[in-house]
């Protein structure tokens, strides 16, 4: 009888029963964090806009790419000791920034595309690897990111969580934000919204870029 209960145990503890409720808890943070509006979000939308369906998932493909830099060195130590770190944090934060309001200002200076929605698209669409760089750049250049999971190492997961619970948890983050962004840019792509851009485009860049040049600033001017 001990025997089996001894084993019971052990199948709980390589399944990780015992650890659902962290992963729920992890993986609701996480989905929180996605949708909220932030620059990753703005990033999307503007490139899902502005662009295509497939300039929006793949920006969110460099999203999700980019998670994995974060819970990489959150997961080593290392977030640890870039939160400790004046100079390496304020170079983070200058450089993510510095990008978002460069990217606010060419939105801003964007002249209109005047695009025929029956009309080929593809010579004004970015490509794959500018719409994944974007994305990329983005996320691992923002320091709420940072501080995000770095909190959740933290805070929430323990020293103590296993490995495999661990890359568990590191799938769901980047799944979860994958399929956000995707959901975002399947929606915003549609004719009806597109429609929408194309009357609006010029007033709908301002925002978009005022938005992103905001963001920045406001990095810069918190996480003293």
């Amino acid at each position: 009888m001990t025997r089996r209960k001894n084993c019971g145990n052990c199948t709980k503890l390589v399944f990780g029963m015992e650890y659902l409720p962290l992963i729920g808890t992890v993986a609701l943070l996480n989905l929180l964090a996605a949708v909220s509006p932030g620059p990753d979000f703005v990033m999307t939308v503007r490139n899902s806009l502005c662009y295509s369906r497939r300039s929006g998932i793949y920006t969110g493909l460099g999203i999700s790419t980019a998670l994995m830099i974060h819970l990489f060195y959150c997961a080593a130590g290392i977030g640890l000791v870039i939160s400790k770190s004046i100079l390496l944090f304020t170079l983070i934060k200058i450089l993510g920034a510095g990008y978002l309001i460069y990217m606010g200002v060419g939105s801003m200076l964007a002249k209109g595309s005047k695009l025929d929605l029956t009309a080929e698209k593809s010579r004004t669409d970015l490509s794959r690897l500018q719409a994944f760089k974007m994305g990329f750049l983005t996320n691992v250049l923002n320091p709420k990111a940072t501080l995000f999971f770095l909190s959740l190492f933290t805070f929430v997961i323990s020293s103590s969580t296993p490995l495999h619970i661990i890359l568990i948890i590191s799938v769901i983050i980047i799944l979860t934000a994958f399929a956000w962004f995707t959901i975002v840019s399947t929606f915003l792509t549609q004719p009806r919204i597109q429609k929408i851009f194309l009357r609006y485009e010029k007033p709908i860049n301002y925002t978009l870029g005022g938005f992103l040049v905001f963001l920045g600033i406001k990095v810069v001017l918190t996480f003293r």
